[in-house]
């Protein structure tokens, strides 16, 4: 007989309330994979897209939210080493975060940092793995370089304000209350902006323009990002909170060597994915247990009241990262 759990599915595609609890199926691990049976899951926007219809699971994925999460390892399929039943992780999830139990590949998953509790452990997956690939792995940021992250106290934005300033880089960030900006500063940015009444193009002109800036914005951000650049700069694109498309002039990106690049972390291989997490193991980790870097909480729900943690993260009120008491 199936074993069941409690998940929450996206009953159609909506707001918030379309979030409802449910039975599902445990899931086995497959080959190289690993159940784990999770106390927490983060919460993050590509949920709230794939909840509004806009963002749909890889082939194979489970169609619940839920892009990470952390607790104890239940079950360990074949092929998988160096983990046993009962220890502790966190982890980066194909999906099905939102539930009981989750599968995912062992080489997604990464030890609880020492000191670090499985609430705060949830919200290093999904954000870490992204600030990472994108800021250092292909943006390339470097110690003494200006850093400009817009959404500066948003879970990713408080990631890299962290990291980039634990590598030496002068943090510049952009957020939209005195309250996020003191957060951003508390955090080590150099200089917060509050984008509702600084341009953010004007500070960065006056401090020689960022050498690399991290976007989530994207729309209208675009043409004022690329003017924000120091020549040689880079722009890394996440996110396109303000729509995807925009108008460019390509003279500046010609004429000052600009590299515009960017990248979603779902849709990438298994590989690519274990490769991240193997990177942030040996130089983000140690950093974690020393207590230089540290994810940022802002609130907890439990996992039946899913769609009122979206509402928060959909108010953009929150400062760091939501997660769901799930265990």
């Amino acid at each position: 007989m199936t074993q069941m759990m409690q998940a929450v599915e996206i009953s159609q595609s909506g707001g918030p309330d379309v979030l409802q609890m449910t039975q599902r199926p445990m899931p086995a691990p497959g080959h190289g994979e690993v159940v784990i049976k999770i106390a927490f899951a983060g919460v993050n926007r590509p949920d709230a897209l794939q909840r509004a219809g806009l963002y749909n699971p890889p082939k194979g994925a489970s169609d619940l939210p839920g892009l990470e999460a952390a607790g104890t390892i239940a079950a360990i399929g074949d092929g998988v080493t160096g983990y046993a039943v009962g220890d502790a992780v966190c982890a980066l999830l194909p999906g099905g975060g939102y539930a009981e139990f989750a599968a995912t590949p062992a080489a997604h998953c990464l030890p609880v940092p020492a000191g670090l509790s499985l609430q705060q452990a949830a919200c290093l997956p999904e954000t870490f793995f992204t600030v990472w690939s994108n800021v250092f792995m292909r943006g390339g940021l470097q110690g003494g370089e200006r850093f400009l992250v817009h959404g500066g106290s948003s879970g990713i934005g408080t990631t890299a304000i962290q990291l980039g300033r634990a590598f030496g880089a002068r943090v510049f960030a952009t957020a939209g209350s005195a309250e996020k900006c003191a957060a951003c500063l508390a955090l080590g940015a150099a200089r917060a902006i509050n984008y509702r009444d600084e341009d953010f193009v004007a500070v960065m002109k006056d401090a020689g323009r960022a050498n690399l800036i991290l976007d989530m914005v994207g729309g209208s951000y675009m043409q004022r990002n690329i003017s924000a650049l120091a020549d040689d700069g880079r722009l890394v694109q996440i996110a396109f909170l303000d729509g995807p498309k925009a108008e460019l002039n390509m003279v500046q990106m010609m004429t000052r060597r600009l590299t515009l690049t960017g990248s979603t972390l779902r849709p990438q291989s298994d590989l690519a994915k274990a490769r991240i997490a193997d990177e942030l193991l040996a130089k983000v980790w140690p950093l974690l247990e020393a207590g230089s870097v540290a994810p940022v909480m802002d609130q907890e729900f439990a996992l039946a009241e899913a769609a009122a943690a979206h509402a928060r993260m959909e108010s953009s009120a929150h400062i760091g990262k939501i997660v769901l008491r799930v265990g």
